[in-house]
């Protein structure tokens, strides 16, 4: 396991229980899954790499662009693997553009992953056969911020 993949499943362990807010990233107060992300990032690497437009639930589905991949590709390394503290990105329905995030918490016979989810905040929950069918991408945190 690398240093820094268990910097950010430490980080965002750290997360767990924080409420559901969309657009918020206060842990304690409130998170999606990019605030999720966004937050871990200011734990890590200090200020974050770029802003965050404003966004609704459906962001860019109307459009069917694919912002996030497009902005994790900025920021961070794709990875062919599977390793702790990947970035994992989920398509939620086929023709859907890929719009939730999460990270790996374990890998192996029992893989879980920490995420913010409506309803539910922030969770580690099992990386079970339906969440597996969703990813589209990994991406690894990179040693230094970008």
């Amino acid at each position: 396991m690398s240093v820094i993949g268990e910097q950010v499943v430490q980080a965002a362990r750290g997360w767990i229980g924080t409420p559901y807010r969309h657009q918020a990233s206060t842990r304690g107060a409130g998170t999606d899954c990019l605030g999720l992300l966004r937050g871990v990032w200011r734990e890590l690497y200090g200020a974050e790499p770029e802003d965050v437009p404003a966004y609704t639930p459906d962001w860019s589905e109307p459009q069917g662009e694919e912002r996030l991949w497009r902005a994790a590709l900025r920021h961070l390394e794709v990875q062919q693997g599977r390793a702790v503290g990947d970035l994992l990105l989920f398509r939620m329905r086929a023709g859907g553009v890929a719009k939730h995030l999460g990270i790996a918490g374990r890998i192996g016979p029992e893989p879980t992953f920490i995420h913010a989810y409506t309803g539910h905040g922030v969770v580690e929950s099992p990386l079970s056969r339906p969440w597996q069918r969703r990813i589209v991408a990994r991406f690894a945190f990179p040693e230094e911020g970008s």
